[in-house]
């Protein structure tokens, strides 16, 4: 595991923002090793982190994060995934949506992943490009870019154990129960959980689909600066950045940063 975290060459951090793995400070972003995205590649290269012009809202200062529930949720897994630590990306060429300052990012897949590049890709842009996304304030803009384009974060959909390995070496623990459970944002690293990506929760109450687009809104916002927040009442929409995957807490599964146009957000945890 250790051998693995070096390999992804993230730099490990003590201090991180937010509860049970998502959000940490910003060491360098894994790069690309190739900028073939037909075949696998081996796991990325370092290089330096980069800020896009002009500059986001800061993040705020991060501080320890709380411990983690010693119960594990309940879920059930009918489709698993194996750690190979390597890597397919999509192609360059993909979507711009929004306005504002620019998010270049980058899509990769590992291997032994039971989800092709171009499925994947897919719910990652037709997310992020969403009218109720985070380009809905008119302040960000997004666009894909291939594996060799400078970009301000990677979408990684890993493995259980990948994820952790990219997780842990910035200081974030993603297991519950002892197991490789929610997924993570480590400075440019936006690493998903196949295993929650392929399975989602128990109990969430909406299709895989919203719990995907729910992934990805939740771990980019925490790469855009924004921290966890809490259910603001029971039966209202979650915010995105509530800990969904640990439970609804009394709100209504919600996937989107924005509900009627404007920017939906709950109590700061």
């Amino acid at each position: 595991m250790l051998k693995q975290a070096a390999a992804l060459g993230v730099v490990a951090m003590a201090t991180v923002v937010g509860l049970a793995g998502c959000a940490g400070p910003n060491p360098p972003t894994p790069g690309p090793s190739t900028v073939d995205s037909s075949t696998p590649s081996s796991t990325p290269t370092l290089e330096p982190t980069l800020t896009p012009t002009p500059l986001p809202t800061p993040t705020p200062t991060a501080t320890p994060p709380a411990s983690h529930s010693t119960t594990r949720p309940a879920t059930t897994t009918t489709r698993s995934t194996q750690a190979s630590t390597q890597w397919t990306y999509a192609p360059s060429g993909g979507p711009v949506a929004g306005s504002g300052t620019a998010w270049r990012y980058r899509i990769a897949v590992e291997a032994g992943v039971a989800v092709g590049i171009g499925e994947f890709a897919q719910l990652v842009n037709s997310t992020l490009d969403d009218p109720r996304s985070w380009t809905a304030g008119g302040q960000i803009q997004f666009q894909q870019v291939g594996s060799g384009d400078a970009a301000q974060f990677t979408v990684w959909l890993a493995a259980p154990s990948t994820a952790y390995s990219m997780c842990i070496s910035g200081g974030i623990d993603i297991r519950v129960g002892g197991v490789p459970y929610t997924s993570c944002r480590v400075g440019n690293n936006v690493v998903l959980n196949s295993s929650r990506y392929l399975n989602a929760v128990n109990n969430y109450g909406a299709p895989l689909a919203a719990y995907r687009q729910y992934m990805v809104n939740h771990e980019v916002g925490h790469r855009l600066g924004f921290s966890h927040e809490r259910c603001p009442g029971a039966g209202k929409p979650a915010p995105v950045m509530q800990q969904q995957t640990l439970g609804l807490q009394g709100c209504v599964a919600y996937s989107w940063p924005y509900l009627d146009g404007a920017r939906y957000s709950g109590p700061a945890v």
